[in-house]
Parts: structure tokens; sequence; C-alpha cells
């Protein structure tokens, strides 16, 4: 059982004193403030002792740390502040350390200071690689459209909450309040790297909290059944569709596999082992760009044998009219409406919640194997996000156990 750790406090931070020996004194996630021994002058006067945030993590399985400030230009809250703002980074495949040894390659000195459009560049240069394609475009578009214009030749060390908040309020008089949001977290992450970087004279977020001030989008579900005896009759119409064999196929892999469902059209024949009852979809193809193994059940495995005997000669497991092309975005949704399935009750996309509330309450499956089966990079406790191969025994049972649970419904 690892040792529990108790949090600091700000005024032990304050009152420790130096010792003959160097101290950490953690506060836990790898936080933690060292506090150097006691040294003397050549005058044999005692000099000032120094207290320095640490942050222990670990990234590509190797043990890494990085400095965080001095106390106490650097408060203890503010300490944590960065920590998360660390986890974050790591959440997203990025290095926090390497970003800082890039943004200091790359930096370039300015006697005034550096302008907020530099370093919004600095960052997505560094962010956008681990990103997907579209994804990059999108918030490249936000930046060049909504935050550049009004904070750009911005000096970043000026910029204040008011400057942000403005900003954000441009784009809610275009009733766009759900990417205000969205463009408040961009610019959050913009000044998380300024303080990683050490950016001068950036000393705290201006676009923290903001999320309060906005107003809230309307929410939108992916339409999902989440009753079992409705779930069934689906399944069963789904077996009952007279349709595209292909399509049939789709449909029926859809709910049973519960990926995203261009993860699922776009799938490559080269990347499913039949044999081995697996199918890795590539970094390039997912949300997070990490590759990610999805387990397939008894009767997956079933569907993309026969299916193998129609498009395995080509590329793609589900290909459109012209074999060098996938299946439309819109095809699996418009077999469901065929069938009599409106788009207020089920789509694709929903068989995700489906999967996420059954497996857990009906099944009884653990939240973590749930995450990772659906590939959500969700933090845990201490902030670190989940290794998605993490919990691939659980997965592999939990896999055939929802596809026996689908069956059971039909029956």
């Amino acid at each position: 059982m690892p040792k529990q750790v108790i949090p600091l406090t700000a005024v032990k931070v304050k009152t420790v004193k130096p010792t003959e020996k160097e101290q950490n004194l953690f506060d836990g996630g790898g936080l933690y403030l060292h506090v150097r021994s006691i040294k003397y002058g050549k005058d044999g006067k005692l000099l000032p002792g120094s207290k320095l945030w640490r942050l222990k993590y670990r990234y590509g399985g190797k043990a890494r740390k990085l400095s965080l400030g001095s106390y106490p230009a650097v408060s203890l809250e503010e300490a944590r502040q960065k920590r998360q703002e660390v986890k974050e980074l790591i959440a997203k495949g990025i290095d926090p350390q390497e970003m800082r040894r890039q943004a200091k390659a790359e930096k370039v000195v300015d006697p005034q200071g550096e302008m907020f459009g530099k370093i919004a560049m600095d960052w997505y240069r560094i962010a956008e690689t681990g990103w997907s394609k579209n994804h990059a475009r999108t918030v490249l578009s936000r930046i060049e459209r909504d935050v550049l214009p009004a904070l750009g030749q911005k000096l970043i060390a000026e910029i204040t909450t008011r400057d942000v908040l403005d900003t954000l309020r441009r784009v809610e008089d275009r009733q766009a309040y759900e990417t205000a949001h969205r463009i408040r977290t961009i610019i959050g992450q913009i000044f998380s790297f300024a303080l990683i970087s050490g950016v001068d004279g950036v000393l705290n977020n201006p676009a923290s909290g903001l999320s309060k001030a906005l107003r809230k989008p309307e929410t939108k579900h992916m339409a999902a059944i989440l009753d079992p005896d409705k779930l069934g009759q689906l399944l069963r119409d789904i077996d009952a569709y007279a349709g595209v064999y292909i399509t049939k196929c789709a449909l029926r892999l859809t709910p049973m596999l519960f990926v995203r469902p261009g993860e699922l059209r776009t799938a490559e024949w080269q990347n499913v082992d039949l044999d081995g009852a697996r199918w890795r979809i590539p970094a390039a193809r997912m949300k997070l760009k990490r590759d990610h193994v999805v387990p397939l059940a008894r009767q997956a495995v079933e569907i993309l044998r026969d299916l193998h005997m129609y498009t395995g000669d080509g590329k793609y497991v589900f290909p459109g009219r012209m074999a060098s092309r996938v299946m439309s975005g819109n095809t699996v949704n418009s077999a469901l409406r065929t069938m009599g399935w409106s788009g207020e009750t089920v789509t694709a996309h929903g068989f995700r919640a489906t999967a996420r509330t059954l497996l857990h309450e009906k099944l009884g499956f653990s939240p973590d194997a749930i995450e990772a089966q659906l590939a959500h990079d969700v933090p845990d406790r201490l902030g670190s996000a989940y290794n998605l191969t993490k919990h691939l025994d659980e997965r592999i049972r939990m896999m055939q156990a929802w596809a026996d649970y689908l069956d059971g419904l039909k029956s």
C-alpha cells in the first residue's frame, strides 16, 4: 500500500527552516518543497535559505523532474496550480520538460517582453503534435479568428482577466456560447505554457475561473437507449435488417464494440487480428493520438470472418461505393432511421453511453476498465492519465460479457 502523503499547509511552507541537511517536504501528486541546507558566506555569516518547488512525474515510462519556481515568489496555491497544469499536459501526451526545452530554444529575446501572439503560436506548434489533423485545424482557426485579433499584439505579461473576458464576450455576442468556453480553454492552456516555460513577467493565468462568468451552452447529448428491453428490441430489428450486407455488419458491431463511429467505419483489415481476437486502432485514427486495442468477443470475430469474404481483398473493413474509400459517416444512422428508430431515440455514437451505463449498472464492471475501453483520457485521483493498456485482462472479459449480455437481450 503506498505511503499516504499529508498535504502541506501555507504555515508549514512559511515556517520551515533550513537545517544541516537538505529537506524535501511532499504535498502529494509529485509536488514537493526542496529546502536547501544551511550555508555560510566567506565572512562566516549565515546565508538566506532557499525553498524551491519541484515536481516529480513520469512520462514515457521514465521518471522526470521539473522546477516550478521558488518560495515565496510562488506560493503553495500557485505551485499546486502549476502541478495541475503539468498533469493536464501529460494527459494530452505532451512532456512538460521537453516543451520547456523547445520553448527556450525558440525564444527570441525582446527587450520589451513577449507578445501573446508569438507565445500562442509557440504553444500551438508543440501541442498540435499530440492532436489529429482535424482538431489541429479547428484550434488554429479559433486562435486566428477569435484570439489573435484581440490579444495577439499585446504583451503577454500585461494581459489581464478583463482582457480575456472581453475577448470571450465578443464570441458570445454571436451566440457561440460553446465556442467561447473552448476558446477560454485554449487561452488558459497558452498561459499555462507560458508559466511552465518561464516566460518573463507571466505570474498567473488570467483565464482561470472565467468559465463561471460565461453563459453555459445548451447541453446536447447523443441519443442513447438505456432501457434493456428497448435495447433488446433494437438489436432484434438490426438482426432483421434487409439492407446492404456490409451496412448490416456495421450495425451489428456498433453496439457490440461501442467505439466512435468514425473509428469503426475507417477500420482497416491490416489492423484486425481475427485469430488473436483483437483490433488495433492506430494513433492517427484516435482522438487522443494513441494506439487503442479493442478486444473482440467471439460474436464480433464471427461477424468479421463472414465480412472478410466480401471486403477482405480491399484495404477497408467497411468500404464505400468505391473500394478505395470508406463507408459514409451517415450510413449507420440512416439505417437506424430506415428501421424506424428516430434520432431522438438512438444514434450510432449513443451506443457508447449505453455501454458505459449498462456495463457498470447491470454487469458490475469497474469504471476504470470501462473508461479505458472507451478510450477516454480521464485523470485518476492523483491527476495521472489512465494508461489505456491497463485493465486489458478485465477489458477482454468485459467485452465478451457485453456481447453475451446483448445476445441475452435479443432472446
